[in-house]
């Protein structure tokens, strides 16, 4: 068994994303600029707003961080996003959930303009990636893609299971593992029998949240396996993932950590999502 860290990858990539960041700076340009909206003030938000920014402060990336307060009149916070639209100077625009539950958070989401969605929600990016065009792809699938990729591990000819199918992880994962020429099956909360799927699978991605919804009597000799889900454990107070790590790590040929390894991964393709918006603009 072999972990795939992320949080080395990420580190790695961070320092290649540095670098040509600089070689832009060098050239007296300006920097690039991702602008994060945060209203409210849920507690997990706060930590990752907080360690998203101190990220894009280490590659070179400027941030700024819009707060509002829960009340916020819906109308203010369209008229935010449209003028942060039409800002020259932001690259990327981020919209932190979640929202507080009386705004729908797809209609904001879809307020933020395609060539600034870095996070690659807006449905002109999805639609994108269904057909199987370059694009901004949103950060998490992206991030398991890449740190696949980095170790080496084929994607085209693999059967590969996916619990969960979220418009933010699994339904765009699982459009991008189908262009790269993968099987994919798609399993999700009405799946009558998750285990027949994973069993079959040469690679296995959980993003349910469901703390160990993925036990070692699910997957076969030798799988890989991606955990998305990230859950602090109510008895022991660690964070813990969809995967009973403990018990599937004896099968599995490559397995990620909690944490450690999809969420650097994700972070860091923020900032590259970020950079790639920049060198759009900047180049137009």
């Amino acid at each position: 068994m072999k972990i795939l860290d992320g949080k080395k990858i990420a580190l790695k990539r961070k320092e290649e994303l540095a670098l040509k960041i600089s070689q832009y700076q060098n050239q007296g340009l300006r920097k690039p600029k991702l602008v994060v909206i945060m209203v409210g003030n849920d507690p997990a938000s706060e930590v990752y707003v907080s360690h998203k920014i101190k990220i894009a402060s280490q590659v070179g990336i400027e941030s700024e961080l819009l707060r509002f307060a829960e009340d916020i009149k819906k109308e203010t916070l369209y008229d935010k996003i449209n003028e942060l639209n039409h800002n020259q100077e932001t690259d990327g625009i981020l919209l932190q959930l979640p929202l507080p539950v009386d705004f729908i958070e797809e209609d904001y989401l879809q307020a933020i303009i395609p060539q600034k969605d870095v996070d690659g929600f807006h449905y002109i990016n999805q639609g994108k990636i269904l057909q199987g065009y370059e694009t901004t792809y949103p950060c998490t699938p992206l991030g398991i893609i890449n740190l696949l990729e980095e170790y080496n591990i084929a994607i085209k000819h693999k059967d590969i299971t996916l619990i969960g199918t979220s418009n933010i992880v699994g339904k765009p994962l699982g459009m991008m593992l189908l262009n790269k020429k993968a099987t994919v099956t798609m399993c999700n909360k009405n799946t009558l029998d998750i285990k027949k799927h994973t069993l079959n699978a040469d690679i296995i991605i959980s993003a349910t949240g469901k703390q160990f919804i993925i036990t070692g009597d699910m997957i076969k000799q030798d799988a890989i396996v991606i955990d998305v889900g990230i859950i602090r454990d109510p008895h022991t107070n660690k964070l813990v993932g969809d995967v009973d790590f403990e018990n599937v790590k004896t099968k599995a040929s490559y397995i990620t950590p909690v944490p450690g390894g999809v969420g650097p991964m994700t972070v860091i393709t923020l900032m590259e999502n970020t950079f790639n918006l920049y060198e759009k603009h900047i180049n137009k």
